[in-house]
């Protein structure tokens, strides 16, 4: 089964064609960064336009890397959410109206999900149970999978995500966008012990994440 996935939630335009959940023909992503740099963090309705901007060339190019023909997919899987909702539309307009025209079916992802399912991509010997731990920009989340398609929240971020407090204060710092690798190269050459940062404190006992103290303290 080839498949094109579709992805637009933040501020990647991205395509990709998969053959059987297991290999990638293609995997073309046309990044934002340049866009939002000078405003140290991603601005909702700038990344739309980009989305818009780039979609049907990132499609086009993963179809061209791929030498596969627009008719030889069986099917069209696209992020539905959560995300930036501007840009989301983009992307999911752009699926349905490619999946009406090819008269091929139409799947809606989750966000999240994709972030775990990924992972089997190189990995197709993970067996279930799992617990994934989801970091990116825009979520912090531990999902408990028992068997595939199926998904429980264990714990997720309360404020910030972890991505989102290192853009913040990469940009405070004046250290530039995207802040995560920024600081993250920087804190190969730094002393863990230079400062103390206390331990979120969660009062009822679950495993939610919490950065925006962090982010004060830092």
């Amino acid at each position: 089964m080839l498949v094109l996935g579709i992805e637009s939630s933040c501020d990647e335009t991205a395509a990709a064609l998969v053959e059987d959940g297991q290999r990638v023909l293609s995997n073309v992503i046309a990044s934002q960064i340049k866009t939002h740099r000078s405003f140290g963090g991603v601005v909702p309705e700038l990344a739309s336009r980009e989305h818009l901007r780039n979609i049907g060339w990132v499609v086009h190019q993963a179809f061209e890397e791929a030498q596969k023909s627009y008719e030889d997919i069986d099917g069209i899987a696209v992020t539905q959410g959560p995300g930036l909702i501007g840009s989301l539309l983009v992307g999911v307009s752009f699926a349905k109206a490619m999946a009406f025209s090819l008269k091929k079916p139409l799947v809606p992802v989750n966000h999240i999900e994709g972030h775990i399912r990924s992972a089997f991509i190189e990995n197709s010997d993970i067996e279930y149970p799992i617990l994934a731990l989801v970091v990116s920009g825009g979520h912090t989340s531990l999902i408990y999978s028992a068997e595939p398609g199926r998904y429980q929240s264990i714990g997720r971020a309360r404020d910030d995500a972890a991505g989102e407090a290192l853009d913040k204060l990469a940009k405070f710092l004046g250290l530039g966008y995207p802040g995560g690798p920024l600081i993250d190269r920087l804190s190969q050459n730094g002393d863990p012990h230079r400062f103390s940062f206390s331990i979120p404190k969660i009062s009822d006992g679950s495993l939610d994440f919490s950065f925006s103290g962090f982010k004060t303290a830092a």
